[in-house]
């Protein structure tokens, strides 16, 4: 009888959700969205104007992730050749599904319409992809995300960016071709979220038992809960129900949802860090899905971070498009090279390479630097470490061609002191401390950066990218107490 009662207690415990909600990625995976293939799990998430764009992370057991590949490895498409895409805009709130053998993600940029990016033929990543196909045109089209039906015809949820279309707090359904490239019909709204659920956006469609369901969430990333729709037939009538809201805890807006089986994955914006993923529990009663405990998220205070530090480490992007201008591999001695590339100020600098940071904690990033400058372009190169978001601080290194230490201590609320060191023993504090704040929708990130402020332009040929002074990169290490 007593170990009966230890069954029934555990059952209980579980169909709570108890032990099961954590943070699995406690840095910046914005808008994130979650597949099974096989035995693996898929995540991506908005990359926005940074590449490599579309990263995709893998997964075992839908908890503990690697980086695995990435469907935009050099650009974001439809800005041509301009350095980058303007920093907050490009690759919004992507969905990623497999089908027919392919990876397919799709994405809305807000000033372009809705991309689609189809992989070869493969049930893993790594893989080939595509070039990007801009499926539907249009300012103010976000959010996208397929449903093929059981009948073979693909359909397309999306929602609408208020500041470009006019429009919001609404979603659409179309058809698309069989392939999911093209449009075949025209928008039908089959949600209005005025006035009870403002700003719904970040649909995601299923399909299960006859029913027709799109998760989204609504009321501000700030502040907003999880929604769920379902109707019977594709087009609606939907019908609306809360199934995930801060309640009592700490976690404010859970936002952004992916159900893969019994887990439902969502971001929480925690403001300088950007927005960091969670895990809760998802079971069904009545054909509703029930998320968390009841509705409300399990928080049991566990935080993926041993594991987590060794993807953010290898998670470095450009903060524009990719070009081979701004470094190589040394082979020398193995150090990364960058040349100082000609930038009008740091803050739209396409070459900063970037790390996100830690969510929660104190932090310290320490790396080992020689810059180089120039002689004739001594006055105008700045290289170093970088604190990046809106808002921005450099730490330069002397410019005399030896190796460095430089250092920036960060504490759990974000504020930042800089240091540099000859030796790695003796330091000196170099400024003043910098309060760190988000980008624009990511969180602040820390980094690289190798500049040359621009001169007027005397000859009527360019001057070569790297007729300039450049930064070796011997180490870079952030370490989390």
């Amino acid at each position: 009888m007593r170990n009966k009662l230890l069954l029934l207690l555990c059952i209980i415990a579980l169909s709570l959700g108890e032990g099961r909600g954590e943070v699995i990625l406690p840095y910046d995976y914005s808008d994130p969205d979650v597949i099974r293939v096989g035995k693996n799990y898929y995540m991506t998430y908005s990359t926005f104007a940074c590449v490599p764009g579309l990263q995709i992370l893998c997964s075992s057991d839908g908890v503990e992730w690697t980086l695995a590949d990435a469907a935009l490895p050099d650009t974001v498409p439809g800005y041509g050749h301009l350095d980058a895409c303007p920093a907050g805009c490009g690759v919004w709130a992507p969905s990623i599904r497999h089908h027919k053998g392919r990876f397919y993600i799709y994405y809305g940029d807000p000033d372009k319409g809705i991309w689609c990016i189809r992989s070869e033929r493969t049930k893993r990543l790594p893989c080939r992809w595509e070039p990007a196909v801009l499926v539907m045109r249009g300012k103010g089209l976000i959010d996208p995300c397929p449903l093929w039906d059981t009948d073979g015809r693909c359909y397309l949820v999306h929602a609408f960016a208020g500041s470009r279309a006019g429009f919001k707090s609404a979603l659409a359904v179309c058809e698309l071709a069989e392939d999911g490239l093209s449009v075949i019909s025209g928008d039908r709204l089959v949600f209005d979220g005025h006035p009870g659920n403002p700003t719904c956006e970040g649909p995601k469609f299923h399909k299960r038992n006859g029913w027709y369901y799109i998760f989204c969430p609504a009321g501000g990333v700030k502040t907003g809960w999880q929604l769920c729709l379902r109707a019977r037939t594709i087009y609606g009538p939907y019908e609306t129900r809360r199934v995930l809201e801060q309640g009592p805890t700490a976690v404010n807006a859970p936002h952004q949802g992916a159900w893969v089986d019994d887990k439902f994955y969502h971001f929480q914006d925690v403001g300088t860090a950007g927005r960091i993923v969670h895990l809760q529990p998802l079971r069904w009663q009545d054909d509703w899905p029930v998320i968390g405990r009841d509705g409300v998220p399990v928080e049991n205070g566990n935080v993926r971070w041993s594991h987590s530090e060794q993807v953010a480490a290898d998670n470095w992007q450009w903060s524009g498009n990719r070009k081979p201008q701004y470094g190589y591999r040394n082979a020398q001695d193995g150090s990364w090279r960058l040349f100082t590339y000609p930038a009008e100020n740091i803050q739209t600098a396409p070459n900063l390479l970037l790390r996100k940071i830690p969510a929660g904690t104190a932090f310290t990033v320490t790396a080992r630097v020689r810059f180089t400058p120039l002689e004739k372009n001594r006055e105008r190169e700045q290289a170093g470490l970088i604190v990046h978001g809106r808002k921005s601080r450099t730490l330069p290194v002397p410019g005399d061609g030896q190796w460095w230490f430089a250092k920036i201590e960060v504490s759990a609320s974000h504020l930042c002191r800089f240091y540099l060191s000859s030796d790695g023993k003796e330091w000196v504090e170099q400024g003043t401390p910098f309060q760190a704040v988000a980008g624009d929708w990511i969180g602040a990130k820390v980094g690289l950066y190798a500049t040359r402020r621009i001169q007027e332009q005397t000859s009527p040929y360019k001057r070569s990218d790297n007729d300039s002074g450049y930064l070796d990169v011997g180490s870079f290490e952030m370490q989390i107490p």
